[in-house]
């Protein structure tokens, strides 16, 4: 017999979570309840809970509104930190069933890959810590998925929604030693293309200036959550361009110069539009 969540931050995760697996949206949680962020990081973190006991684990996390554009829109002064799932890899060149999510939107970003565990609680200097456990970047895409009615939300609803992540892809890994301190991967022009047409453009230096200073967040982040971080793991830093609406039947690839490229094809239709 299941065993009903007995606390009301316990339910907000299982209706979250149930989102996810049902693929039918659900009303923000800010319409019925005031919750703190400290709060809606918890829901997040029961929601890591949920998942790990079906068997998913953590493989990554990402950053949110590393846009000061869209920070200012939200009226918030800091990023927000959400946790990336196996369940949701997909590799370089190959298929996603948008039919897996509600409504789904993408953007490309830039990756970063830890050759090292990472543990920001054991550090006396996490993010030099983190920079050295670095050992390559790549283009990437984030396929992003509110859980929520018409991809409507508050910050404390994304944030307990483990930040509308979803899915993620990685281009071919170039190897990175982020040791040295003057490493930048700013002002590098960034497209995003749906079957070969630009559906959005952007620069690296829209990632907080530059994706290198997501480490720092990162970092910091991961401690106050208590996310360790096995090696392999990969960090998205942000989105380069505004998200753009998944379709499915496409090809949807994004480049960095230097970086490389990033592609995958979809099929299906995403559950909101069935």
């Amino acid at each position: 017999m299941t065993t009903e969540p007995t606390s009301p931050l316990a339910r907000y995760a299982t209706a979250l979570d149930e989102a996810v697996t049902s693929r039918r949206a659900i009303a923000q949680l800010s319409r019925s309840v005031s919750l703190t962020l400290d709060d809606a990081y918890q829901v997040q973190a029961l929601g890591a809970e949920l998942r790990a006991a079906r068997g998913d684990r953590v493989v990554g996390v990402k950053l949110g509104f590393t846009s000061k554009a869209k920070a200012l829109q939200m009226g918030v002064s800091d990023v927000i930190f959400g946790r990336l799932y196996a369940s949701g890899e997909y590799a370089d060149g190959g298929s996603v069933a948008v039919e897996d999510f509600i409504h789904p939107r993408v953007e490309p970003e830039v990756a970063f890959r830890l050759g090292a565990r990472f543990d920001a609680r054991a550090s006396a200097d996490p993010e030099a810590e983190l920079r050295a456990a670095v050992d390559a970047v790549a283009p990437g895409l984030e396929i992003i998925d509110s859980r929520y009615a018409n991809f409507q939300f508050s910050l404390t609803d994304v944030v307990a929604d483990n930040t509308s992540a979803a899915a993620f892809v990685t281009g071919a890994w170039q190897p990175a030693d982020l040791t040295a301190t003057d490493v930048r991967f700013d002002a590098r022009p960034v497209t995003l293309e749906i079957d070969g047409e630009a559906a959005a453009t952007g620069s690296t230096s829209d990632i907080l200036g530059d994706p290198v200073l997501a480490l720092p967040a990162i970092a910091r982040m991961a401690a106050a959550q208590g996310v360790v971080l096995p090696a392999g793991s990969v960090l998205l830093a942000g989105a380069a361009t505004a998200a753009v609406a998944l379709p499915g039947g496409a090809t949807v690839s994004a480049a960095v110069p230097g970086l490389g490229s990033v592609r995958v094809t979809t099929t299906g239709t995403p559950a909101e539009e069935r």
